[in-house]
């Protein structure tokens, strides 16, 4: 179903519903509402529930679905998007309206997931990535197909291509980079310690709390989030992170994952402004790690859940083309002296900075190599405090584009004053040769 609204200039642009099964997305809303309102006040619900006749328990059951039918129906009914010549136009809203106007030249990804029950209906959901937007605006649902073409021909109009050959491009084509096996990727998360620490504090926590209060309740409140949270960073990341494939394409780095839900989401190029390499203290053994992303405007963070630490790199160099990950031997730690100021932990922070980036290191048992590149350092501060003045130590920040900050922690004092304006400097330079930020070249 559409319909036909004016454009900027005057012309007409052909508005789309999304798919006739989107009602049932809002039609829960009303029992929400009751279900929490009944959690509020247990006891007086009961009563009242108690006081009402079959008949007019059973009315009442039929005006819920009614109404919830209707709400989802009409919210339905009210939302309307189009594709303009210059930007994606989403009007929501069944009692206060409001219009979504996302300029394509400040598109900068659009992901698909698809949860296991859109999956079961042939649906799938549409995130949009906008440079400077806190929050991505999304279309939920469209028809698998849909939604792939319309994912196609926003990327390629946001690569500037003519509206009438947007559609004609597709989608482009994907060389597939790294696939992480399931069987690799349950073992990882064996060998992380937060998940078993989290499982025997929720033995342990709850069995001295049953001890001290015999109180049933007491235990299940503490030892049910406890099993949850342990869940949740195990079972969880691996249920997410399943099938995890990355591949390359013109419009930036593919990434499909999930077991239940599935996600196709992509890394814009240029739009990386820090890269983290992760690795525990029980994979240094067998060489994994795992490769983080601070990507400015998105929440997409995670690049490589594990892999060899050879595989992840050559995935890191097509996300910063001409950048080598510096080995453990090139990093250079901070004098000795600074143990006084961090005591054992002095011995985790290292620094290197290269002709393509300023990288940083920091842990003892769980290492984690940050990855800057110097066009995209926005600021360079040198911070110093009382002891560390003491000791001729200084700490270097860089502020990067992601609203984040890498830090190299106890540098000798001298170092830090050079690596202050030469840091600098190197950032002007890498902004001035810094390739563009864009997608698709037509």
């Amino acid at each position: 179903m559409s319909g036909d609204g004016p454009t900027e200039d005057g012309g007409a642009v052909t508005e789309r519903r999304l798919h006739p099964v989107t009602p049932l997305r809002r039609a829960w809303a009303p029992f929400a509402i009751l279900v929490g309102w009944a959690v509020h006040d247990p006891n007086g619900t009961r009563q009242r529930l108690s006081e009402l006749t079959a008949t007019t328990l059973l009315l009442g059951c039929v005006a819920v679905l009614l109404g919830g039918a209707a709400y989802g129906f009409l919210s339905w009914w009210f939302t309307h998007f189009a594709v303009t010549d210059t930007e994606l136009r989403i009007r929501t809203g069944l009692f206060f309206r409001r219009t979504a106007h996302i300029r394509l030249d400040r598109l900068q990804a659009v992901d698909v997931t698809r949860p296991l029950l859109a999956r079961i209906a042939g649906v799938a959901k549409l995130k949009l990535d906008v440079v400077g937007a806190d929050k991505k605006d999304e279309l939920a649902y469209l028809g698998e197909r849909d939604a792939a073409e319309l994912r196609a021909e926003l990327l390629a109009r946001a690569a500037g291509f003519a509206p009438e050959e947007a559609r004609e491009v597709g989608e482009a084509p994907v060389r597939g980079l790294l696939h992480v096996q399931p069987r690799m990727l349950a073992l990882s998360l064996m060998l992380t310690g937060a998940p078993w620490a989290m499982l025997v504090a929720s033995v342990v926590v709850p069995t001295f709390l049953w001890f001290a209060t015999h109180n049933l309740w007491t235990v299940l409140a503490t030892g049910l989030p406890m099993l949850g949270g342990a869940f949740a960073s195990s079972g969880g990341r691996f249920i997410k992170e399943y099938d995890w494939t990355v591949g390359e394409s013109p419009d930036g780095l593919r990434i499909d994952h999930g077991l239940l839900d599935k996600a196709h989401e992509t890394v814009p190029p240029g739009r990386v402004q820090t890269v983290h390499v992760v690795q525990p203290l029980l994979w240094r053994r067998r060489g994994w790690v795992r490769v983080e992303l601070d990507v400015a405007g998105s929440a997409n963070s995670v690049l490589v859940p594990v892999a060899p630490r050879e595989f992840a790199e050559a995935v890191i160099g097509r996300v910063l083309p001409g950048t080598r990950v510096p080995d453990t031997a090139e990093l250079s730690r901070p004098p000795a002296r600074a143990a006084w100021c961090v005591p054992l932990w002095w011995k985790g922070y290292g620094l290197a900075v290269t002709d393509a980036v300023f990288a940083a290191r920091h842990g003892l048992f769980k290492r984690r190599l940050s990855l800057v590149p110097h066009a995209k350092v926005q600021s360079v501060r040198l911070s110093q405090g009382p002891w560390e003045r003491y000791k001729g130590v200084a700490d270097i920040r860089v502020d990067t584009g992601a609203n984040k900050t890498v830090t190299a922690r106890l540098r000798p004092a001298a170092e830090a004053a050079t690596l202050l304006q030469s840091q600098a400097t190197r950032s002007r330079t890498g902004r001035k040769e810094a390739r563009p930020d864009r997608w698709m070249t037509p």
